[in-house]
């Protein structure tokens, strides 16, 4: 498989969150809109691939901005008795973003354009920015000095490097490039640490790890999404290139995540209160462990039945989850951090889903090749073999080549597609083997993590954890 690029908001986050805390959140929240609708105009009128990627990376950085504004926006406008509830429905929302995402696109690619797939996203920017002036009250925190700006270049470097170095190692060797940023990322993440004890206002107080419902929530994000966005990247890819359903048929094979996204909010917005945080959290990614470890039974007869159950599985875990742990880690911070909390939850969010698909994105790529080449290395040109060992979408398309070649044929390229099916139903089986492995780990580390305590933890008001139970401090109502 081609080596995985995810493009998202993941570095950055929790430094935006802070400028939102600092200037407006609101003005944040339109700000990233507005970037956002300009990287899909952009995206929609260049094809050159090095544009396109520039295109996303300027979508990246507004959905950087939007993400933690939201959040700090929900937690600041809703009353503490409240926000539980506005976090589940803003996790059911999510949840339903990723059904219909896939869905609107194949649609739109049934007819149009590869472009079209940018232009969508300038209506909804509109409604967004419409209802963000209309109905969002004008937010900002008060009293934060001067911005953190050495911790969030630290982060940025080392987070980026970290997800370079997953990537490119597996794929391409692990050569100077690949090493170095794996170093990079170690060093700095180090010097991160160090340079946010030190600080006198540091952008993220990493001694808020200390404090068990925080530390045990954002682990409890970071291995969710790693084994759920993981295993839908190769899960639609399936789908795709072995089951053959197009762009539009795949969307809608993926609505049950969806309506299981909603069952398991509904769920968990009724037991949370009675069973207790740390009870949701960690049934909720026992499930997911479960639905990705179903994935395991994936192989070369299977069919889109055998995919249903784990979807199920996955939204429901999704619903029962994410409310909890976003509203403990929301609830951490002081009300004058509410941005810098969003931060924290969507990067934890955004570097689990990143460095799943970095991670069994490349495991899949590795057990796909070496499948191949077990079964067609020494049947096919060298340059074929490249070509078919790239991705399954290489693979078949080497195999219609081979149908229209006349020293080929079609039996030799039905030969071919058998064999390209069935090592990628194998990759996805001993990816799955891996990647459920490694949530029910973080299951278990979750469930060591956690504290018992059934009430949600108060919100902490001060700069650091120590002082969590003093008054809080008010907020200012800006406008932009």
């Amino acid at each position: 498989m081609p080596a995985p690029r995810p493009v998202g908001p993941a570095d950055p986050l929790v430094r935006l969150g802070a400028i939102g805390d600092k200037y407006s959140r609101r003005g944040a929240l339109v700000t990233g809109l507005i970037v956002f609708g300009a990287g899909s105009v952009m995206g929609s009128l260049v094809d050159e691939t090095a544009l396109v990627i520039t295109a996303r990376a300027v979508m990246g950085l507004g959905a950087a901005v939007i993400m933690p504004a939201t959040l700090s926006l929900l937690v600041a406008t809703f009353p503490r008795g409240e926000r539980g509830k506005a976090i589940t429905v803003w996790t059911a929302t999510s949840g339903l973003a990723i059904a219909l995402g896939p869905l609107v696109a194949g649609w739109l690619l049934e007819d149009h354009a590869w472009g079209s797939t940018f232009l969508i996203n300038i209506p909804v920017v509109v409604l967004a920015l419409i209802g963000a002036l209309l109905l969002v009250p004008p937010s900002k925190a008060e009293g934060l000095g001067r911005l953190d700006y050495g911790g969030g270049l630290l982060s940025i470097v080392s987070i980026g490097a970290l997800v370079y170095a997953i990537i490119e190692g597996p794929h391409f060797g692990w050569g100077a490039g690949p090493v170095t940023a794996a170093v990079v990322a170690v060093v700095g993440l180090i010097l991160f640490v160090l340079w946010e004890l030190r600080h006198p206002q540091p952008m993220l107080d990493v001694r808020k790890f200390k404090v068990r419902p925080f530390s045990g929530s954002m682990i409890a994000v970071l291995f969710f999404f790693f084994g759920t966005f993981g295993s839908i990247y190769y899960a639609t890819q399936h789908l795709q290139f072995v089951l053959g359903y197009g762009p539009l048929d795949t969307g809608v094979r993926l609505l049950p995540l969806a309506g299981a996204v909603f069952v398991g909010a509904a769920v968990t917005g009724r037991l949370t209160p009675k069973l207790g945080i740390k009870s949701m959290i960690v049934v909720g990614m026992a499930i997911g462990t479960v639905g990705v470890l179903l994935l395991t039974r994936i192989d070369q007869g299977s069919t889109y039945d055998d995919f249903l159950a784990p979807l199920l599985l996955l939204g429901v875990a999704i619903g029962l989850s994410v409310s909890p742990a976003t509203d403990t880690i929301m609830g951490s911070f002081p009300e004058n951090e509410l941005g810098v909390g969003g931060g924290a939850n969507d990067t934890a969010l955004e570097l689990g889903g990143s460095l799943g698909i970095a991670v069994l994105g490349s495991l899949l790529g590795t057990t796909y090749r070496d499948e191949l080449t077990d079964l067609v290395g020494g049947k096919l040109p060298a340059a074929a073999l490249d070509t078919a060992q790239d991705s399954v979408g290489g693979g078949l398309a080497v195999a219609q080549r081979i149908a229209q070649d006349p020293a080929g044929g079609p039996a030799q390229a039905q030969a071919l597609i058998n064999a390209v099916h069935e090592s990628f139903a194998t990759a996805v089986s001993h990816t799955s083997l891996i990647g459920g492995v490694i949530m029910g780990a973080g299951t278990l580390i979750v469930l060591a993590v956690l504290p018992s305590h059934r009430k949600r933890p108060a919100r902490t008001t001060g700069k650091t954890t120590a002082d969590a139970t003093a008054r809080p401090e008010p907020e200012r109502s800006d406008a932009i």
